[in-house]
């Protein structure tokens, strides 16, 4: 049978395009709303204006009333749909700007799924888990509060969802929690593979580096304290002392995509070397920015070591993407890390803050890495069994979406 789909996001595609995509091809009427949308094939993607409010609110209100905005302007463009003669069978949403918050005043027939990423919590998360750049105090919890408000209406209303990992899972509050499953995005295992012929040229340092090299990777959207960039740049001058032929190749902009900017002001990488600079070979430390996707994936194929680290927030697709490509993976303790890497079986945990023990976990991971082939194999084979996209998490999604 036929379906109408509306996907909700504010940054379309964002998680939802594999699954959109896959259900165009199906012949199911595929529309996807969005402030910033990317075209995909089948599916009819309508972009609508946010127009902020004259008078901003002032303190903690802004943050909600940013989002209330967000959710009209969405419940307009839907309703502008209705007019038109689409009505849905099922909405998919990512709750967190605020488009879900009015998607039941517009179709309330429809089945609604959400998209549920991330609940904050005031314990036991990402909030205060960092001393060094938090502080706790109640205008900040109320601040915090009043974030989940938007996932709060979502939860309410919907009919059910799904979140990437058993952990952000585990954060839906319980009342809420059973209608809800556990399905991550999914991996390409076959594109993100080992490939040892892989090689990547710098051509700004004239150096060609080759699987097999010594060369230490880490990669984020943005170099960020919430991703342990500043655990990592604390740990480099040790790792790069001890292991004289290494090289740092480093993904990702200086601007923030969680938390916030430095209080000093400049970038979080400028911040870093200004503390840790004039200890480190900076010839062996590359700052790569935002790569192409084809180049993003050689550079893990011919990583030695690649680090992950993480506050206890979302897990990050380069994690997984990483141990698909057959890297060593070197990650921080916490419990979104836990959920896929097994110490010593499928790579190595360490305490988050602890940049000493990040460094002599990597020195030793490069010194013995020519006989740990099979914790390589062993992380691969972990992806491909729970986070292959074909054959396991896109058929979970579809099969969500389409049920009922």
């Amino acid at each position: 049978m036929t379906r109408r789909i509306l996907f909700i996001h504010q940054n379309f595609p964002g998680q939802f395009g594999h699954a959109a995509f896959a259900l165009a091809q199906a012949r199911h009427e595929v529309v996807a709303l969005g402030i910033n949308t990317r075209d995909i094939e089948g599916v009819r993607c309508i972009r609508y204006k946010v127009q902020p409010p004259a008078q901003p609110a002032q303190g903690a209100a802004q943050d909600f009333e940013v989002k209330i905005v967000r959710g009209q302007a969405c419940a307009l463009a839907m309703a502008e749909l209705k007019r038109q003669g689409f009505v849905p069978d099922v909405i998919v949403a990512h709750p967190g700007w605020g488009e879900a918050l009015f998607c039941r005043d517009v179709f309330p027939a429809a089945r609604l799924l959400v998209f549920a990423e991330f609940y904050y919590g005031a314990e036991g998360s990402d909030f205060l888990f960092d001393p060094e750049f938090s502080a706790d105090s109640l205008a900040a919890r109320m601040r915090l509060r009043l974030k989940n408000s938007v996932h709060l209406h979502a939860l309410e209303a919907a009919d059910g969802g799904y979140s990437p990992t058993r952990w952000q899972h585990s954060q839906i509050p319980a009342s809420f929690r059973a209608r809800f499953d556990v399905i991550f995005d999914g991996i390409d295992t076959q594109a993100v593979r080992p490939e040892p012929g892989a090689m990547v040229q710098l051509q700004r340092a004239g150096l060609k580096l080759v699987a097999g090299d010594e060369v230490i990777t880490f990669v984020n959207r943005n170099l960020e304290p919430y991703r342990g960039f500043h655990v990592f740049m604390r740990a480099l001058p040790d790792m790069l002392r001890q292991r004289p032929n290494a090289r740092v190749l480093i993904i990702g902009s200086d601007d923030v995509s969680y938390g916030s900017k430095p209080a000093q002001g400049g970038t979080w990488r400028q911040v870093m070397l200004a503390e840790v600079g004039a200890t480190l070979p900076m010839e062996r430390v590359h700052f790569l920015g935002r790569v192409p996707y084809a180049d993003y994936l050689r550079i893990l194929q011919i990583s030695a070591c690649h680090v992950y680290l993480t506050y206890p927030f979302v897990l990050s697709w380069s994690c997984l993407e990483a141990m698909s490509a057959g890297c060593l993976v070197v990650g921080s303790r916490t419990a979104p890390v836990e959920e896929v890497i097994t110490q010593g079986e499928t790579g190595w945990l360490v305490d988050f803050f602890d940049h000493q023990a990040l460094a002599a976990q990597v020195v030793e991971v490069l010194a013995t890495r020519e006989t740990l082939g099979a914790v390589r194999q062993r992380a691969r084979q972990m992806v491909v069994e729970r986070y292959d996209l074909q054959a396991v998490c896109l058929p979970q999604v579809v099969g969500l979406i389409l049920a009922g």
